[in-house]
């Protein structure tokens, strides 16, 4: 399963499209309030060893291993990360999921690395209010301090991880299990001729 456009979307809401130069043409390296350097829409950069890039010592060497310029290239690594994380809840969870926990779930992993709890939980098939109330009382801290912005984003993780997924009109299906399309409504042209027909056959 890959993370739908409504997760996308909510990931970039609440990543945001970070720059830490607006006089500056182009995106640049933003340090995240928990004083690590990322890119595009909230990619952590980190150094050749896998070190997060941290703190106001580290922005040269952010300014210098920036691969996010434009949109177009923030974009293009929030879909190549986006594969890790999606990995990392289709491993850890044994049940199925629809697209919206899914979505959820990768959203929630992508800000916080993931949860062994919160995937146990739903492994476990827990009630609705536990894992409900552990999805918006956790992970509400950035820098020791909480923050009103996670606060809200855990609690939309958590509106979307518990919303059904809106079902598609079905095919008409007969006796003989083949699948046919329903009759279509005829055009305007279509019922034009069929009047002119039946007004010269009187």
């Amino acid at each position: 399963m890959r993370t739908s456009e409504r997760g996308m979307n909510l990931i970039k809401k609440y990543e945001g499209l970070h720059d830490g130069d607006l006089k500056a043409i182009g995106l640049q390296p933003k340090m995240c309030p928990a004083n690590v350097w990322t890119e595009g829409w909230g990619h952590a950069m980190v150094d050749k060893n896998g070190k997060f890039l941290k703190g106001i010592g580290d922005k040269d060497k952010a300014y210098r291993m920036q691969s996010v310029h434009n949109i177009q290239e923030a974009d293009a690594l929030l879909v190549k990360d986006l594969k890790a994380y999606e990995l990392i809840v289709t491993r850890k969870v044994h049940v199925p999921l629809n697209q919206n926990e899914f979505d959820a779930l990768v959203s929630h992993t992508y800000n916080t690395g993931g949860s062994d709890t919160l995937f146990k939980l739903i492994n476990e098939k827990a009630n609705d209010k536990v894992i409900y109330t552990w999805f918006t009382e956790n992970y509400i801290r950035g820098g020791g301090k909480i923050l009103k912005g996670l606060i809200t984003r855990r609690k939309e993780e958590a509106e979307l991880f518990f919303t059904k997924v809106e079902e598609k009109p079905s095919q008409v299906i007969f006796k003989d299990d083949e699948p046919i399309d329903p009759p279509k409504a005829p055009s305007f042209i279509e019922f034009v001729i069929s009047m002119v027909k039946a007004l010269f056959s009187k």
